[in-house]
């Protein structure tokens, strides 16, 4: 398993996956709120980031995840060759940074990382209910924010993968709310069984071992 994640590297990470998980804005959003001049998409929710989150943190999760679109679509060889690129190489072990387990699955603080974006003026955080009573927090990237995505990939390059997971993660989760992707990892018998307040482990050889089996049947079906 990899080292814990530093702040500097979770702010990085959730930068890039906001960049790539925002969506339009609307005026309504942008019109009452000078800090919001420059708005140029929203996450909305912080279950959303979170779950998101997720999978760009456990790559056999992902893999896993796209295993299954695999065989329960058209058996699409793009989505299984996705899969190969994560469960062929140490990606699974040199880049997971698992997560723990709470009431609403998966989770980590991530008001550290989140401050350093928006003490830089890269994000906004807007939240919505009253004082003691949130009932949704939207994460606003500003056009600093994409500028500096751009600034990252030019200056360090090898950052860029968590660019690359983060487009990945958002096209397996397209048309689906924070609560069809919770409930969607939680199918995981282990995601599901990790106790609260226990990280969640790794499924990193039966992802290989799926994988495996549907090469063989390919190749059967060949023959």
């Amino acid at each position: 398993m990899s080292s814990p994640t530093t702040r500097m590297q979770d702010a990085v990470r959730i930068l890039m996956l906001i960049d790539k998980a925002a969506e339009p804005i609307s005026n309504s959003d942008v019109s009452a709120d000078a800090a919001l001049a420059s708005a140029v998409g929203v996450v909305r929710s912080q279950v959303r980031l979170q779950k998101l989150d997720f999978w760009v943190r456990n790559p056999d999760y992902l893999a896993n995840e796209l295993l299954n679109d695999y065989e329960n679509g058209d058996q699409d060889l793009a989505l299984l060759g996705l899969a190969a690129e994560i469960l062929d190489t140490e990606e699974p072990e040199m880049r997971r940074y698992p997560m723990l387990r709470y009431l609403f699955g998966a989770y980590e603080d991530l008001e550290d990382a989140l401050a350093v974006l928006r003490h830089a003026d890269l994000v906004v955080r807007r939240k919505q209910g009253r004082p003691g009573h949130v009932t949704r927090t939207d994460y606003f990237l500003l056009q600093a924010g994409r500028d500096t995505v751009a600034k990252i990939g030019t200056d360090f390059p090898e950052l860029m993968w968590y660019s690359a997971r983060s487009a990945l993660v958002v096209q397996l989760a397209e048309g689906q709310g924070a609560t069809q992707l919770k409930d969607r990892q939680y199918i995981v018998d282990e995601y599901l069984n990790t106790s609260h307040g226990v990280r969640i482990p790794s499924i990193t050889e039966r992802a290989r071992r799926r994988l495996a089996a549907i090469r063989e049947e390919i190749e059967e079906k060949q023959e």
